[in-house]
């Protein structure tokens, strides 16, 4: 089994990442997981949150909001909704990502209440989680 995989990371707006890495840290929507070389095929959808990838020494961290990840034995590639490098965000960004999710939430049909509070309680965890709180 080798030691590293490709990682692939992307969002509409751009291509943020592509390299090889030891193993990738993934928010789904049903928890977190760790792909590592020699993974189980695998697709899962993304909740908000960080994404952290181990490349030797460094630990590369990005903001996702949703999308999905797609596992394999030799890479992961992630297709996310929109995604930030960890030290691009701001606290305006997390405020606004708690706006659209509060603005979700009011709209809601009676079927999508729980769902848009989660996403409103996942918006508010990442400010916390990455310390802009």
């Amino acid at each position: 089994m080798a030691d590293m995989m490709q990682f692939d990371l992307v969002s509409p707006e751009r291509s943020l990442a592509s390299f090889q890495v030891s193993e990738v840290q993934i928010p789904g929507a049903d928890g977190d997981l760790t792909a590592m070389p020699g993974h189980a095929p695998t697709i899962t959808t993304l909740r908000p949150g960080l994404l952290k990838v181990v490349a030797g020494s460094e630990t590369h961290e990005y903001l996702v909001t949703g999308g999905f990840a797609e596992i394999t034995a030799a890479g992961v590639s992630v297709l996310a909704e929109m995604s930030l490098p960890r030290a691009e965000v701001t606290r305006g960004h997390v405020d606004k990502l708690i706006e659209d999710a509060q603005e979700a939430h009011k709209s809601a049909g009676e079927e999508t209440v729980d769902a848009a509070a989660k996403l409103l309680a996942d918006m508010v965890a990442i400010g916390d989680h990455i310390g802009l709180s």
